[in-house]
């Protein structure tokens, strides 16, 4: 648990947890910046805490089986625990009841309201704010630096992906009006965020449910569409990153800006395999052919553009032929950062029905060949970067040195910057150095 703000003695006090990804760890944003706002102090110790909250993840099985030891955890250290997040609902808040039946509540995935009135209940606030002493910042409680801050644009996923519970856990796509994530950036980048990381479950598909329509930022009209997002974001003066971006045609107009650097020349875009025989399996939205030809177009415009992906290896009745077709996918493609998950079934997925299941030392064999081949190439890239000039956002200083990120890498899942016995820098700073060694995932200057 992080300590987020100043304690008092006369107020009750709130102990948290956040697992899972960043679009969960917005979620845990919101509901301490409400607490907050109501007068609840957050300790991020268990044994002063008069509530501990678990925000949990429910992705694959293995976040299921952590959320449920942190229960375990907090149960056993303080005792009173409330539970929200995606194991809320459903087989999985059974799942909770049925091992922890010592909880006081439980909630699912965005639940703010439910999650607030559960601790108003079980933990009575008899402080009230005084405007003037209980500050709360403009921006809101943040669990990330200071200097970087997840811009979350919408909500749920309408794709009906078959390896994926997203949907059942959290609905279909829900958008914000582009004046309020406007007014939620804006408000970031005055606190002193430079970097904003644009999330959502797809982004590629903001505004849809919208119908794209208009609304308004400090009285200017505006489109609830990815590229007037991008365009407006664009002019707040800061780094401005995409996450989980789908290969659609209309994400082409965001690279010219990349290309004008009006945004990173960076895009997280989860394509989960190369052989279109088992995208087809995967009901995922686009073929492998398309996107192979979409990024050598974008790199035609924005030569500099960074690309990280995620895939699957032994999806059910992946064959060897398939497993080939996505070792060439990945030679071809030359992207920059890669993740790679060994198929794992999860309860509720329609995957689950699919005949052939892969054999668990098939699985191992096959990630390791292909981090093999997704290793040289990474590390070739790094390489090329030796003896260029990059821009570096620090992010941690210490005694031994400074550690920092280029546009190329995102906060906690790419690779960082060692600048080792250089001191004299603060987190959030931008510093232009030449670059001196590479290893297979970090640079050196």
């Amino acid at each position: 648990m992080r300590d987020t703000a100043i304690q008092t003695p006369d107020r009750a006090k709130v102990g948290f947890i956040s697992l899972g990804c960043p679009k969960a760890l917005v979620d845990s944003e919101r509901i301490l910046t409400q607490l907050r706002i109501e007068g609840y102090d957050i300790t991020p110790q268990y044994e002063d805490a008069g509530v501990v909250i678990v925000n949990t993840c429910g992705f694959i099985d293995a976040a299921k089986e952590e959320s449920l030891e942190t229960i375990g955890e907090a149960i056993r250290e303080n005792g009173r625990v409330l539970v929200t997040g995606c194991m809320g609902r459903g087989d999985d808040a059974d799942a909770i009841r049925a091992r922890h039946p010592k909880v006081l509540g439980i909630s699912g995935p965005a639940a703010y309201e439910e999650v607030l009135s559960t601790v108003r209940e079980v933990l009575p606030q008899h402080h009230q704010p005084n405007p003037h002493l209980d500050l709360i910042p403009a921006q809101g409680v943040k669990l990330t630096p200071r200097h970087y801050a997840y811009l979350k644009i919408s909500e749920g996923c309408n794709h009906r992906c078959r390896f994926c519970i997203i949907p059942s856990l959290r609905g279909d796509l829900v958008s914000r009006p582009i004046g309020s994530v406007m007014s939620e950036a804006e408000g970031l980048v005055r606190a002193g965020v430079r970097e904003l990381l644009v999330v959502s479950q797809d982004t590629s598909a903001y505004g849809i449910d919208l119908k794209y329509q208009t609304d308004f930022w400090h009285g200017r009209p505006l489109k609830s569409n990815l590229e007037s997002l991008a365009s407006a974001l664009s002019e707040l003066g800061v780094w401005v990153r995409f996450h989980y971006v789908y290969p659609y045609p209309h994400v082409d107009k965001l690279i010219p800006m990349m290309a004008a650097g009006k945004l990173l020349p960076y895009i997280d875009m989860p394509l989960q395999h190369g052989a279109r025989s088992v995208l087809e399996r995967m009901k995922r939205p686009a073929a492998a052919e398309k996107t192979l030809d979409r990024i050598a177009k974008w790199r035609d415009i924005c030569p500099d553009l960074s690309i990280r992906s995620t895939f699957i290896v032994g999806y059910p009745g992946e064959t060897e032929e398939e497993f080939e077709s996505l070792l060439t996918f990945i030679d071809r493609a030359q992207l920059d950062r890669v993740g790679c998950f060994q198929y794992s079934p999860v309860k509720g997925a329609a995957a689950n029905e699919l005949p052939n299941p892969i054999p668990e030392a098939t699985k191992a064999a096959r990630w390791d060949r292909f981090m093999a081949l997704q290793q040289s190439i990474s590390a070739a890239k790094l390489q090329r970067k030796i003896g260029s000039t990059q821009t570096i956002l620090i992010d941690q200083v210490t005694e031994d040195g400074a550690i920092g990120r280029t546009f190329a890498d995102a906060p906690e899942i790419d690779g960082v910057v060692h600048l080792p016995d250089i001191t004299d820098f603060s987190p959030g700073d931008l510093v232009e150095a030449e670059i001196s060694a590479a290893d297979d995932y970090d640079l050196w200057v």
